[in-house]
């Protein structure tokens, strides 16, 4: 009888500690979407919010249109979770942050960008940061990678079709985020003079005039108005100069252990959504405000991205150890590309 009394009494304190603990508070999570709550990346992270759940964490969305606020909340601490390119979030994760680098995911067959292929580079990078082996990587200090999806490539929009080699950009001006380097850097390598601007108004300088040409996903094309900047003269680049994704960093002393990876798995099996959104964005862009370049032009292009993407990795702008990765993948699709016999970001 005394037995039975003290285990009532121990399995009663047991239950008395469990309804003492709180529960797990809400983690806010801060999301850039330039279309706001009404875009997709926002109905994305809803979604996701139903699988959060399962994996332990209780989110909070809040919806911003400038990602500029939406990155300094996360950093004060005002969110526990940020959604936004990697522009913004290379500054917490620079391994993730450099598989949006220059040319880093393009491959070319039969003097062109094959983009399914170059896609495919994407896809196979993000599933291999997403297993649990990738863990120490995409770890920085107290920051963790928990998902990464595609934004799509990011092409020249130029305000005249006379702007139509790497000869004529000389001279011109392009919007460079004061937050990349990179940009900065290869735009002075061409010649062009970069302009200021980030993601809250650099399609309002393409359109207004106060720059010559912008890089911008297919997705950027009607939120922006940027067919009023390309106007009746100017022209979309059928040219990838990088592969843009949205990444998802965590403070992981807010989540449950194991959620970051758990939650990576989660988007990588969401890539195909991703290129929906992609796939449907680029074929609302009007055949007339494409513009391709010389077969020749492209194999120029690339090696030119690639020796940029070399020397910022140099610089500090860009992770080597991304880099190596993604030539790997890069070579594991075309095998036959004249890099793969190189040690170049190796």
């Amino acid at each position: 009888m005394t037995m039975k009394i003290k285990a009532i009494t121990a399995a009663l304190g047991v239950a008395l500690m469990a309804s003492a603990s709180p529960a797990l508070a809400k983690q806010k999570v801060c999301v850039f979407d330039i279309l706001g709550a009404g875009g997709d990346v926002f109905n994305l992270s809803k979604d996701y919010v139903l699988a959060a759940k399962g994996l332990g964490a209780d989110l909070h969305l809040e919806a911003f249109t400038d990602e500029k606020i939406a990155s300094e909340n996360f950093k004060t601490g005002q969110c526990d979770m940020l959604v936004a390119t990697s522009f913004r979030t290379r500054a917490y994760n620079s391994v993730a942050g450099s598989i949006d680098a220059l040319g880093a995911a393009s491959v070319v067959k039969d003097g062109k960008v094959d983009m399914p292929l170059s896609y495919e580079v994407v896809k196979r990078t993000i599933q291999l940061f997403a297993g649990d082996k990738a863990d120490a990587l995409m770890t920085q200090g107290n920051y963790q990678v928990a998902g990464i999806f595609p934004f799509g490539a990011a092409f020249l929009y130029v305000k005249s079709r006379d702007i139509n080699s790497v000869e004529k950009l000389a001279g011109k001006k392009i919007a460079s985020f004061d937050y990349d380097s990179a940009q900065k850097e290869m735009i002075s390598k061409v010649g062009a003079s970069p302009v200021s601007a980030d993601i809250s108004n650099f399609g309002a300088k393409f359109n207004n005039g106060s720059v010559d040409i912008i890089a911008a996903p297919a997705a950027a094309y009607k939120p922006l108005e940027l067919y009023k900047g390309l106007g009746n003269s100017g022209a979309i680049i059928r040219f990838p100069v990088a592969v843009l994704t949205y990444q998802l960093i965590v403070n992981k002393s807010k989540f449950p252990e194991g959620f970051a990876q758990k939650s990576r798995d989660y988007w990588a099996k969401k890539f195909p959504a991703g290129m929906q959104i992609i796939t449907n964005a680029e074929k609302g862009i009007p055949n007339g405000a494409w513009m391709d370049i010389p077969a020749a032009d492209s194999v120029k292009y690339t090696i030119l991205l690639r020796e940029s993407r070399i020397g910022l990795a140099k610089g500090g702008s860009y992770d080597p150890k991304a880099l190596n990765i993604m030539k790997q993948i890069r070579c594991s699709v075309n095998r036959a590309d004249s890099e793969c016999a190189t040690k170049t970001e190796l």
